[in-house]
């Protein structure tokens, strides 16, 4: 495992993570939750991503009971704050209020004393962000939070934050978490100029897009059973891609990874890494092999020729609109 910088902040993070959105707490059962755990530390994976909408706030549980014994210095805990965790008026959105009785619950779940880094998990435009930066800014003085990131904030979102952290002395922002692939790249035009220039890092989720890069979803044909795409719980994400045009072209992708040596997915993961404003990209993992296949795509480097043979194939499927980064209109 290779490890780079968050952002400009001089926390180091493993350059492939492990997230469980829709695994842990739902998708598949705690026993095999914990062997995924452990194989991530296996493979020297030292960063966990959860955030406390999870699975109902589950996922948190079942991370804080599969890390419990780990020492928790070697360790990297990301969660994050926004959407809905309760039926009260409150228990949503970038309040105070919310974020303050959030980060308590979800050290509870977690069973920690503090997270490394705090999320927000899209933008409130119900709560002033002057209101949010100083909730966020008092935990990292309480010793709750290390640092302070966002999650699928716009370009214009960020730059706000950041201009009134510096007025106001508040600490700043050292990430951003966007979905990032081959084949999703709304970021590119505007998120990662302004990261790059104000040193805040990618942590990018979705790198095998929901599974569709592996190529075992094919054209013409349903998906197979037991895969992301028949899951109520992740398939709107899914969806969208399960198109033939995109899966014809997917596997025509077979070949350049076959030539590299690399499974599809480990091709995937190694092209968001390749991005120097990407400081970690998240995988999940139903089963333990999963993780193990791919964390080979660390250390990858994929030259110049290799990148434009995957841009020649994807280009005219692939998703670059920056408008697509979009938080909801009021709270959900």
């Amino acid at each position: 495992m290779e490890y780079r910088h968050l952002g400009r902040s001089g926390l180091m993070v493993s350059e492939i993570s492990y997230g469980n959105w829709i695994t842990h707490g739902s998708q598949v059962e705690e026993d095999a939750a914990v062997e995924c755990v452990r194989a991530a530390l296996d493979e020297g994976i030292t960063t966990f991503d959860t955030a406390d909408v999870y699975a109902g706030t589950r996922a948190e549980e079942v991370l804080g009971r599969a890390l419990k014994g780990v020492r928790r210095e070697s360790l990297e805990i990301f969660t994050k704050v926004y959407w809905p965790t309760g039926e009260g008026k409150n228990d949503r959105g970038l309040s105070r209020k919310h974020i303050t009785e959030s980060i308590n619950g979800s050290l509870r779940r977690l069973q920690t004393d503090y997270v490394d880094l705090y999320q927000a998990h899209r933008f409130d435009v119900e709560t002033p962000l002057e209101e949010t930066l100083r909730a966020f800014d008092d935990l990292v003085r309480q010793g709750k939070v290390l640092y302070v990131g966002v999650s699928e904030w716009s370009a214009d979102q960020i730059a706000r934050a950041l201009k009134i952290a510096d007025e106001m002395g508040f600490d700043r922002l050292v990430s951003n978490q966007p979905q990032y692939s081959m084949l999703w790249r709304v970021i590119e035009s505007e998120v990662v100029p302004l990261c790059e220039k104000e040193g805040l890092g990618q942590i990018v989720w979705s790198p095998i897009a929901q599974g569709v890069l592996t190529g075992k979803y094919l054209p013409g044909q349903p998906p197979p059973a037991g895969s992301r795409a028949t899951d109520s719980t992740g398939s709107g994400f899914i969806n969208r891609l399960m198109r033939d045009d995109v899966l014809r072209r997917v596997q025509d992708l077979k070949p350049i990874a076959a030539d590299l040596g690399l499974s599809m997915a480990q091709l995937a993961v190694a092209w968001v890494l390749q991005n120097p404003n990407v400081s970690s990209a998240i995988v999940g993992a139903t089963k333990p092999e999963q993780v193990r296949d791919n964390v080979k795509a660390t250390g990858v480097k994929l030259d110049a020729e290799v990148l434009k043979k995957i841009d020649d194939v994807l280009e005219p499927v692939v998703e670059r609109d920056p408008a697509k980064t979009v938080s909801p209109s009021s709270r959900p």
